[in-house]
Parts: structure tokens; C-alpha cells; sequence
């Protein structure tokens, strides 16, 4: 790790961090006890949205004991970073304690770290973000689907450090620095949200309303929806969709038991697929002989998948080339009567428009336990022009957006390019190569 440092400049030396801060893991916990007193507790989500803890956040409600309270009340200069997390790239993700909260307690999962009297809370922080040092926590954490930081790795942990005063200075000037790189992509981000509500908007005035403003009118019967063209019907999904086999639950339970951990060349597709789009993501598979008892699961081009748990609604389409394969019992297949309903038509009704999201959100606010199953998805109400009009919308849709989309990727490029200088800048500062910052 020393190489990771470089050479570092006079006067700045790289020590192990147990020499210039104690290290305490909290085991505090959010349960209220009737014979310990009541706090408050700063927890993980408060570092892990917030740079720094102060007042102002909502703390959750705790109790602890006195010896508990004595050890990890908020102190003004504390850094807290994140011990614990189901993602190797969440550990060690840090926030500084900006003010003397005796009321406020470190929460589980998270650690204290609290500088002696040569090491600035503030710089430390920054420590905590540059690549140095926070890559030795990532190093030092242990597990395999949870990870774990003991203490021992964070103790020992190198960091270069130079006087008290140029710690200061580097301090200051990296939040001077990086707010400045974070208003630009607060201002990107929102130049995104802005597109992406634009393209919203367009397709769904594109799917219920049509391209010809002179088109007759009728009630669609639903006030939220307004007129649709008098030529279109508007149709419970079902009605569009191939009989027998038009929505199918992937299989629960016993039927996928005992999965084999090697290739087999059948796949089974779930939420990491829906979510993301890539079907060629997963490494969960399902033998020959099961894939053939099961095939009433299989995903063919064409079809749509829609997530029915967690990230609720999520839908794309199975693209042509993919693996065989089957759907699993978080995801529900979609298979349209191309006669009467287009793929893509179906995918930009339930990905992109507003007025099917607003009917998965109504039955997800209705439902005693959060989930979508083929009843509520078959019900869900469609526009349902001619196929040959669907065609020429989409083909509409495609050309007007498509500039949108080259927009939209020279942003994200270049918001990459800002976080990617704002971490190469931190890491730049706190190891002596950014002489400005001193």
C-alpha cells in the first residue's frame, strides 16, 4: 500500500491510522429498551446519503446504555464511515460529524473514527474517500454475499499525512473544490430528469391520443385518460394478448430446487435481466431435462417480462439471440397477439407511459402485501390502435427521440468524466501530488 501513496512531499509521513485515531465499531441498536435511556441514533442511511451529520437530519429513535452513551455520542470532528453492507463498493463511505451531538448515538453498522490532536476530522474524511485509503478497507473487508470491516484492517490502514495546518488548508480547499464539481452534475442530472420527463410526456400523448391532431375524438371512459381517437379501443391487456400462454408467473417453489451451479445452456431469467435489460447477465441455471418439464415458462423473442416484486413494473423486451431459457417466480411473461398488439407497442405502454405506471402504482398503494401478479397485469388497461398505426408511431417515436438520445449519453459521459476527476482530485490532494491544495 505504501506504493499507492507515491512519494510524498517534505514534512508529510505515512503512518498507521491507530496512531492518530481511536476506532470504534457501534453495536448500538435501534431496539428501545424501557430500562436504558432514549436517544437518538445517527444510522447507516444518514452516512450514506450525507457528507455530513448534523443537526438538521432526522435521527431514528433508540436507547442505549450509559456506558453505551459515553462511547458513541457525535462529537465535532468524527468521522463515521460504513462497516457493513451487502456491496463490496458501500464499505467505508464516510461522514463528518460537523457539531457535539451528546443526544445523538453511532448507530449499527457504522464505525467512529476519532482524531487525536495531529489529525484533522475533516482531512480525514477526505482520507476516507481518496482511493488509498479507502481500497484498504475494501481489502480488508471479509464475507461473500455480506461484507464485513473488523477493526483491525482499519487500525492498520496506511495514511499519508502532512502538518496539521496544510491538513486544514487541503480540507478547505476540497470542499471549496468538489462543490463546484458537484453543482456541474447537480445541474447535468437535472438537465436528464428534464429529458427523461420530456420523453415521458411524448409517448404518452403519443400512445392515447395519436399523431393526427384533426383525428375524431371519444370518451375513453375513464377521466384520467381523457378523449382517445374514435378508432382506437382501449382494452384490458388480456384481450391482446396470445391465448392460453399470454401471462404466465414464473414457477415457485419445489420446481426449481436444487439448481445445478455449472452451465448447462438453459438459463433462468429473473429481476437482474428485467431491471437491467441485459439478458445475457446471470449465472443461474436450470438442467435440460427441467428446462423441457417447465417450457410452459420459456421466454422467447418477442415476449415482455415485467418485474413483479421490489423494483415493481420494471419491463423489456426479450430480445432475439437470447439463451433458452425460463422466467422465475419474481418476474411475470408477457406474450402479445402480434396481430393485435405489437411488442414494442406493449413495452412503451408499460415502461414509458404515464398512464399504465399510474395504474401499477394505484395497485401497488391497494395491496396489502407490495407485488404484482397475471390478474392485476391482465387487467391493466390499454390504448389499442390498429397494428399498422402502432407501427407508424413508433416508428414516429423512434426518429424524435433518437436525438434526445444522443443527448442523453454525451451528459452521462460527461458526468462520468466530473465524479471520475472529482475522486482522481481527492486522491491527488491528500497524498501530496496537488500542490495548489497545500
Amino acid at each position: 500500500m505504501q506504493q499507492a501513496y507515491g512519494s510524498l512531499p517534505a514534512g508529510w509521513h505515512l503512518e498507521k491510522l491507530k496512531f492518530y485515531a481511536s476506532v470504534r465499531n457501534s453495536n448500538v441498536d435501534k431496539t428501545i429498551s424501557d430500562d436504558e435511556e432514549p436517544v437518538q441514533l445517527c444510522n447507516y442511511t444518514d452516512v450514506y446519503y450525507n457528507d455530513r451529520i448534523t443537526r438538521d437530519l432526522e435521527f431514528m429513535q433508540g436507547s442505549a446504555t450509559e456506558s453505551e452513551i459515553e462511547k458513541f455520542q457525535l462529537k465535532r470532528g468524527q468521522v463515521i464511515i460504513t462497516k457493513d453492507s451487502e456491496g463490496w463498493d458501500d464499505i467505508g463511505i464516510p461522514a463528518l460529524v460537523t457539531e457535539d451531538m451528546p443526544d445523538v448515538l453511532c448507530g449499527y453498522h457504522l464505525s467512529v473514527f476519532e482524531p487525536g490532536p495531529d489529525l484533522d476530522g475533516a482531512f480525514l474524511a477526505w482520507l476516507c474517500r481518496s482511493d488509498p485509503l479507502n481500497d484498504q478497507f475494501k481489502l480488508g473487508a471479509n464475507g461473500v454475499t455480506r461484507y464485513g470491516l473488523g477493526q483491525y484492517p482499519m487500525k492498520n490502514a496506511l495514511v499519508a499525512l502532512p502538518p496539521i495546518e496544510s491538513q486544514r488548508r487541503i480540507a478547505r480547499f476540497l470542499d471549496e473544490k468538489t462543490a463546484q464539481i458537484d453543482g456541474l452534475i447537480e445541474k447535468k442530472r437535472a438537465l436528464l430528469d428534464g429529458l427523461a420527463e420530456k420523453r415521458q410526456v411524448l409517448i404518452t400523448r403519443a400512445v392515447t391520443k395519436g399523431l393526427n391532431p384533426d383525428a375524431p375524438m371519444k370518451p375513453s371512459g375513464i377521466d384520467w385518460l381523457g378523449d382517445i381517437p374514435a378508432h382506437w379501443e382501449l382494452l384490458p391487456l388480456k384481450r391482446l394478448l396470445a391465448d392460453g400462454i399470454g401471462l404466465q408467473m414464473g414457477p415457485f417453489g419445489g420446481m426449481l430446487t436444487n439448481l445445478p451451479d455449472y452451465e448447462t445452456g438453459f438459463k433462468l431469467y429473473g429481476q437482474e435481466n428485467t431491471i437491467s435489460g441485459d439478458f445475457t447477465r446471470g449465472r443461474r441455471w436450470v438442467e435440460e431435462e427441467r428446462f423441457n418439464e417447465l417450457k410452459r415458462y420459456q421466454l422467447v423473442p418477442g415476449d415482455l417480462v415485467i418485474t413483479r416484486k421490489g423494483s415493481l413494473g420494471s419491463c423489456r423486451r426479450v430480445p432475439d439471440g437470447i439463451q433458452p431459457g425460463i422466467t422465475d417466480s419474481d418476474t411475470i411473461r408477457i406474450r402479445p397477439n402480434h396481430s393485435r398488439l405489437l411488442s414494442e407497442w406493449a413495452l412503451a405502454l408499460l415502461h414509458e407511459a404515464h398512464f399504465v405506471s399510474e395504474q401499477i402504482s394505484a395497485e401497488r398503494r391497494g395491496a396489502i402485501l407490495s407485488g404484482l401478479n397475471t390478474t392485476v397485469v391482465g387487467n391493466l388497461l390499454f390504448t389499442a390502435p390498429p397494428v399498422d398505426e402502432q407501427n407508424r408511431i413508433l416508428r414516429f417515436l423512434s426518429r424524435t427521440l433518437s436525438r434526445d438520445d444522443i443527448i442523453v449519453a454525451k451528459v452521462k459521459e460527461t458526468i462520468a468524466r466530473l465524479v471520475e476527476y472529482r475522486s482522481a482530485l481527492i486522491t491527488a490532494a491528500v497524498t501530496g501530488m496537488f500542490t495548489e491544495a497545500q
